[in-house]
């Protein structure tokens, strides 16, 4: 069994850390129905494992018994890598909820901050979730680091193709080296 089999197995027989992983993680296993069907360039199988509150989904890419990647394909038809594996993926996950707001340049005191203010539990359910996990997170100038190495990687393996009646449909990547934060 692999590392992320395990992890998974960890997640779905731990409900307490499944449920802080949907919240504030928004990493819900319970939505592993993709908004539509998908295949890699590179012929990697994609396996769902959990989705999140907007309609996206994380996949694992390949096969069991290798390092898999995570991908996140949104429900606007973007995509991107999140991390070499589902160790890391769900570190900067848990660590920070809104990674994808920090991928685009935004500010992790300024993303904190508003959680706080809209959830005064935001606080106390993090350090939970980060303690269930056993994880050291890492700075958030090293998670962005981690995030754009991930996303440069995207293109043109892990780039989604989505599968329709009428034809075939690629992702954008969220995110692409020297775009500037918006």
């Amino acid at each position: 069994m692999s590392g992320a089999d395990d992890l998974l197995r960890r997640i779905e027989t731990t409900p307490e850390l499944a449920r802080l992983l949907m919240w504030p993680g928004d990493f819900d296993i319970e939505r592993r129905d993709p908004v539509e069907q998908l295949r890699l360039p590179s012929g990697l199988s994609l396996t769902p494992i959990a989705g999140d509150a907007s309609g996206g989904t994380y996949f694992l890419c390949g096969t069991p018994g290798t390092t898999r990647p995570v991908l996140y394909a949104d429900s606007e038809g973007q995509a991107t890598l999140v991390a070499a594996d589902l160790e890391e993926a769900l570190t900067l996950v848990a660590a920070f909820p809104y990674w994808q707001d920090m991928l685009h340049g935004h500010s992790a005191e300024e993303l904190e901050e508003e959680i706080r203010d809209d959830d005064p539990d935001y606080a106390d359910a993090h350090a939970e979730l980060v303690g269930l996990l056993g994880l050291t997170p890492p700075t958030a100038e090293d998670a962005v680091t981690r995030l754009r190495a991930s996303a440069a990687r995207t293109v043109p393996d892990f780039l989604p193709v989505a599968l329709h009646d009428e034809g075939e449909s690629v992702y954008e990547p969220m995110w692409t080296p020297g775009r500037r934060p918006v």
